[in-house]
């Protein structure tokens, strides 16, 4: 397809009504992922161009709305700007374990006893004493019992992986490597040993061997995943400090929409319903409260006044038409515009801006993939300091084909990664989620537009780098 030069006053997002008359059609099954030495590092090296893809040698000039990088910078120093922590976090909170899954530390994981906290048996086996053969005690020692009387030279007892050593113990004998005699006396027999001799310490776990009582075995700012749990209640911990998801609420707006069954009578299917809030869970967010809002300025005030959620979604009602509420009721609430408009297709007319003090509201435009591109622009860098995330390490990748771009503005497109190159999707306008459902990131486009070959800075999403269980937890 050929594409066409954009007319004076024509916006980028008319022309992907034309770009979107096909989707790429490909044998390969989506989500096939590149190899992680195959993907080229962002560091803004590559030909002429800067880290987001737009010429290092210029600043791109717009004629309205925040340039797309800057509008995520924005998003992301927000909270660090007024008032709360340095790092513009939450209130760190006291969790137990069971509920600190996916958060991040806030204190030092400090240990609060020695690891192991006594000898004990690498091995099932039998602990000795001396050279052999042994005389083999007629009881053993089993896990979680307490310590048994001190073994004297040419004895040996029965003992399972995890018990304690009993005092005076010269090593284990692993089951494997001994034997015992007709009179009942162990002998060693393994093949890699003299006979009836044990190396000193062999297969005991000593006291402190991993960690002694005080060290830091992990810093602040580390994401608990199911090993730093593991750790935390392997070192004494039963709670731990962390940082809290952000607490979001989603506001459907609109009176058109319909929660089920088919289209009809000028009436649409919400999309933004089912997918804003497991999108906002993967970005580590608390999703406390989905609504449906009408098209009526004073419910919405209402509604945000009454919501004591961190941050709040909205979605349409961000440009200037009719029933486009949301700039009249921030300006009733006293609201700090942020970010008004940004130079990016599609979802030129999201917004951000913070409310009744520590509260902020993500104002994403009312077509689907439009929100998509406020979700990534302006919510998850925003979610991300709150709940003090680190930021995900960026990437490029060369696009297989050409993508056509906006004049002015930054494009985020579909892509399906394939191989070690990024294969861009159509049915990417501004209404549509046929490409993004078949996607694995987007590809960050500048301004003019990019050839077969152009390395691309890529945005992950969620499911697909975390797993779809990602969405969920």
């Amino acid at each position: 397809m050929t594409p066409r030069t954009p007319q004076a006053g024509e916006e980028a997002d008319d022309l992907d009504v034309e770009e979107a008359l096909a989707l790429v059609n490909d044998a390969h099954t989506p989500g096939d992922r590149p190899s992680g030495d195959r993907r080229r590092p962002n560091d803004g090296t590559h030909g002429n161009e800067g880290p987001h893809g737009t010429p290092a040698s210029s600043a791109p000039v717009h004629r309205d709305g925040t340039d797309w990088a800057e509008a995520r910078a924005t998003a992301e120093r927000a909270p660090r700007l007024r008032g709360g922590h340095r790092g513009g976090h939450l209130t760190p909170v006291s969790v137990p374990l069971s509920s600190a899954l996916g958060l991040t530390l806030a204190g030092p994981l400090v240990a609060l006893t020695d690891l192991p906290s006594f000898d004990t048996s690498a091995m099932d086996g039998w602990a000795v004493s001396g050279p052999g053969p042994w005389d083999v005690r007629e009881k053993g020692v089993l896990a979680g019992h307490t310590a048994h009387a001190p073994l004297t030279d040419g004895e040996a007892v029965r003992i399972a992986t995890g018990a304690r050593i009993p005092p005076d113990t010269t090593a284990v004998l692993r089951s494997e490597h001994g034997r015992t005699d007709d009179n009942g006396r162990l002998h060693a027999t393994a093949a890699t040993r003299a006979p009836h001799t044990v190396s000193h310490g062999q297969d005991i776990r000593p006291r402190g061997q991993e960690c002694r009582n005080g060290d830091q075995l992990l810093p602040v700012g580390t994401l608990v995943t199911p090993p730093v749990l593991g750790m935390a209640a392997a070192a004494g911990y039963d709670a731990l400090t962390v940082v809290p998801r952000p607490r979001a609420a989603v506001f459907v707006l609109g009176d058109e929409l319909l929660g089920e069954g088919l289209p009809h009578d000028g009436l649409i299917r919400d999309a933004l319903g089912p997918l804003l809030p497991p999108w906002l869970r993967a970005l580590g967010a608390d999703v406390v409260d989905v609504r449906r809002v009408g098209d009526d300025e004073d419910a919405l005030h209402q509604a945000l006044r009454a919501c004591d959620a961190d941050i709040v979604v909205t979605t349409g009602g961000t440009a200037a038409g009719p029933v486009d509420h949301v700039h009249p009721t921030l300006r009733r609430l006293g609201a700090e515009l942020l970010v008004d408009g940004v130079a990016v297709r599609p979802g030129h007319p999201m917004l951000l801006a913070r409310f009744a003090e520590q509260q902020y509201l993500v104002g994403l435009p009312g077509n689907p993939l439009a929100a998509v591109s406020g979700l990534v622009t302006l919510a998850e860098p925003l979610l991300r300091t709150l709940a003090a995330r680190p930021a995900p390490e960026g990437y490029t990748l060369p696009l297989r084909d050409a993508v056509q771009g906006h004049p002015h503005d930054t494009r985020l497109v579909p892509v399906a990664l394939r191989g070690d190159r990024a294969l861009p999707l159509l049915y990417n306008g501004p209404a549509m989620l046929r490409g993004i459902a078949a996607a694995d990131a987007l590809a960050v486009v500048p301004p003019g537009g990019a050839k077969p070959g152009h390395e691309a800075e890529l945005l992950d999403l969620p499911w697909a780098s975390g797993g779809i269980g990602v969405c969920f937890t």
